[in-house]
Formats: structure tokens, sequence, C-alpha cells
């Protein structure tokens, strides 16, 4: 499907710069309009196909990129963490977990994924996380998953 120029609607133009992003699942792409001269930038996905995940209690949904986005952003509000890289944490995520192409993936798998990297980039949205999906009971787990993150 041709590209339209967003100016001039002219499906004539030339690619002037490729790039790969989102971990090789997409390609940028800088292109000019023949017509009217125009640069824009078009984005070309990978289509990827999810796993199924598999809860604790067995059960099993389709993988939602979008439900990571959302639980992530909820343990990031009010962190000094820019949407983008809320974004990019999830590709990370998503990558990891589509890595082998598997057709069913742990729940358990995921949430750990997503711990590993919430505790590089940001110890507060870690342990916010950590909290809400390791289901701690009382303020005494709470502790003890701190004192684990101060050792380091």
């Amino acid at each position: 499907m041709p590209m339209k120029c967003p100016r001039c609607a002219s499906t004539d133009d030339r690619v002037v710069d490729s790039r790969s992003v989102k971990e090789g699942r997409a390609t940028r792409r800088r292109r000019e309009c023949n017509e009217c001269g125009h640069r824009f930038t078009t984005y070309e996905y990978i289509e990827t196909s999810y796993p199924v995940v598999v809860k604790r209690n067995g059960t099993r949904e389709p993988f939602d990129p979008m439900k990571l986005e959302k639980g992530i952003s909820r343990a990031c509000e009010k962190r000094p963490i820019s949407a983008s890289d809320i974004r990019d944490l999830v590709d990370r995520v998503v990558s990891r977990v589509t890595e082998d192409s598997p057709e069913e993936v742990p729940a358990v798998l995921i949430g750990q994924c997503i711990m590993d990297f919430l505790h590089e980039l940001d110890p507060v949205a870690y342990v916010r996380f950590a909290s809400v999906y390791r289901q701690f009971k009382d303020v005494s787990e709470f502790r003890v998953e701190l004192d684990r993150l101060l050792k380091g």
C-alpha cells in the first residue's frame, strides 16, 4: 500500500533514511514527497503473534502488551519516569516474552521480567509493582522486600 504525503496526498515519494527501532521489531523510514518536497516519517511494524498467558490459577488469556503498560504505568506514577521509558520497558518485556515464540508463557515469568527491568529503572516503582504482584499481606512482607532491595 503506497504512502500518502500528509501535505499534498501524493503517493510519489522516496525513502531518505531507514533505521531499525523497537529492538528490531519495527523500521522507521524518513520519506520525502517528490511532488511538494515535504518530509515525513513512517513506521513499519513486524506483525507479532503473542503467546497465551497461563495465570497462577491455571486459566489462560491472550497476551496483552497494553495490560503490561497499564500495570507498569501505575507502579511508576509520580516518579521521574517518562512515558517513553515505560514504552521502552514494555517493548523489552514483550521482546523477552516472545523471544523464542512460545505458544504459552507463565504469568510468573512475565511478572519476574517486569520486576527485573523495574529494579534497574527505579527502585520505588519496583517495590510498588512487587507489592501488588507478590500480593504483600502486611507491612512485614513489605519490609523484607525493602531490606532485600537495600542490601543490593
